[in-house]
């Protein structure tokens, strides 16, 4: 029987309490003679509490009422209203058993109602949280779309080829940024996965310098990256990417593994190329460039570390930090 039939329409209500109490009556009338003395409200327990969780607080109240009433006349005492003492003790236990049923089944049913209104109010908050979010991700990826267009255009009227080149780089990393903000509000709420995400990156870095002969392999599909960390991660890799495509490849083909993987309480992302390798002497701490410096900001703000090492073939770019939920140091 659905638990709010009664509940609309007072007069169901008080049409269940009295069928309730009635059907009480009948069960209890027809079986006196089995029953044993001392038990004349066995079957009005069960009726009041069956109408105090269908139909409410009055319609209970009724149901007790008519039960007290029809218990006194027959089953306490002499028949009739007695007020003997023995018949008010057992009036009085009566009163006292079917208030407190009332009290904590009506009480309760209004407990659950608040909460499943507080549940529908959060529902619709994060609802609307969640638009907001990514009304305001898009308005940011716009923004920063605009801001790429207006530096491509301040770097055609450069006055050097060295303002040019850095003004157009600007304006290529806002590009991408811009590109990654799209890519994290169309995850439709859930957190972003990473082997996605570095493809889409990696490949539109491919195409903003214009080159088709390096090749970009992710592995690490599994691992999913929470809000916090996904874009820090990601233009670590997009900064990673491009040191290698301008700095390992500056004429000739190759190859990039990009891997993201968890050891233990650290997460750990690689991303190795097969090119000319590290010049000599040359310091990842020393060195001061635009993507170097935002690498190191970015892994700052995770908590992380950033190192930049030679390998017998090419270079690879490391940063170790905390996995979210985990307390551990990079």
């Amino acid at each position: 029987m659905p638990k709010d039939l009664f509940r609309p329409s007072r007069l169901r209500g008080y049409a269940l309490a009295i069928a309730a109490w009635g059907l009480a009556f009948a069960i209890r009338y027809g079986l006196a003679h089995w029953f044993p003395p001392g038990f004349p409200y066995l079957t009005f327990f069960p009726a009041v509490v069956l109408v105090a969780y269908y139909a409410g607080l009055r319609p209970a109240i009724l149901t007790a009422v008519l039960s007290g009433l029809t218990a006194w006349w027959f089953w306490i005492g002499p028949t009739g209203f007695d007020l003997g003492l023995a018949t008010m003790v057992a009036l009085g236990f009566y009163v006292f058993v079917v208030a407190v049923d009332i009290f904590f089944i009506v009480g309760m049913d209004g407990a659950r109602r608040r909460l499943a209104v507080e549940v529908e109010r959060s529902a619709a908050l994060a609802e609307s949280r969640n638009l907001l979010m990514k009304e305001v991700q898009h308005r940011v990826s716009n923004n920063l779309q605009v801001v790429s267009a207006l530096l491509a255009i301040e770097a055609r009227g450069a006055p050097d080829a060295a303002s040019r080149k850095a003004i157009l780089e600007a304006s290529t990393r806002t590009a991408l940024i811009a590109g990654l903000q799209r890519r994290l509000a169309g995850v439709e709420g859930r957190e972003p996965d990473f082997g996605e995400l570095a493809r889409t990156v990696a490949a539109d870095a491919l195409q903003a310098a214009g080159r088709t002969d390096v090749t970009v392999e992710v592995a690490g599909d599994a691992i999913v990256l929470s809000a916090d960390e996904a874009t820090p991660v990601i233009l670590i890799l997009l900064e990673s990417v491009n040191n290698a495509l301008e700095h390992a490849f500056p004429d000739r083909p190759g190859r990039i593994a990009v891997t993201l993987r968890d050891e233990g309480a650290l997460r750990l992302l690689a991303v190795a190329d097969d090119g000319r390798g590290l010049p000599d002497g040359f310091s990842a701490d020393a060195a001061n460039s635009l993507g170097l410096r935002i690498i190191r900001g970015l892994a700052q703000q995770l908590q992380g570390r950033w190192t930049l090492e030679r390998r017998p073939v090419g270079a690879v770019s490391e940063l170790t930090y905390p996995r979210p939920g985990s307390a551990a140091p990079a």
